[in-house]
């Protein structure tokens, strides 16, 4: 069980650092497969045909309060904590990501569309987030995974893409609570 059992309130400094490993290095400059994922919002959505600026967040995966976590020692795996935070902070900054350029916000995990819902209700997320669960979209990226106890998650990224092709690459993210904020200075600084 987690050392720090609340989502939220996180001491990074007792979290290791992911280190860029360059699983990302190939992702700028690429254009989005046609993959329609299953949304929170009950849609399908298929990035590669969004006009405008769309901005994707990915994670291994949220926790739910009181459970304990995927395995033990979560907390030590580099990138694996903060799926939370990194989220929450979207949601905090989604008025502002939106008033920076970007037509559209996206969370996605290898989470199942059930799952990601619990999360999005009970964390009053005002964004759809995207179920890869059949990994396809990460297959066709070939985005940067690992696997946990039998499970292949996404590590912690962000993309910025403009119409349909990945214009700017976050990753690897760290601490994740400031992703949204680097993301928002990021878009402010390269308007579409």
């Amino acid at each position: 069980m987690s050392e720090q059992p609340d989502l939220l309130g996180v001491d990074w400094s007792r979290i290791p650092a992911p280190v860029d490993d360059g699983a990302a290095a190939h992702l700028t400059g690429m254009a989005l497969p046609q993959v329609a994922l299953e949304a929170t919002d009950g849609t399908m959505v298929n990035l590669a045909d969004l006009p405008g600026r769309t901005v994707l967040f990915a994670y291994p995966r949220t926790g739910r309060p009181g459970e304990i976590g995927v395995v033990e020692d979560w907390d030590m795996i580099p990138g694996a904590r903060g799926c939370t935070p990194q989220t929450c902070s979207f949601r905090d900054l989604f008025q502002d990501l939106k008033r920076a350029g970007a037509a559209q916000v996206f969370g996605l995990s290898t989470q199942d569309r059930a799952y990601q819902l619990e999360m999005v209700t009970r964390l009053h997320v005002p964004f759809p987030v995207l179920s890869d669960a059949g990994l396809v979209l990460t297959k066709a990226l070939r985005l940067p995974t690992m696997d946990v106890a039998g499970l292949v998650l996404v590590k912690r990224m962000a993309l910025i893409i403009d119409d349909g092709r990945i214009t700017y690459v976050f990753y690897p993210v760290f601490p994740p609570d400031r992703n949204a904020g680097d993301v928002l200075a990021w878009l402010k600084a390269n308007p579409h």
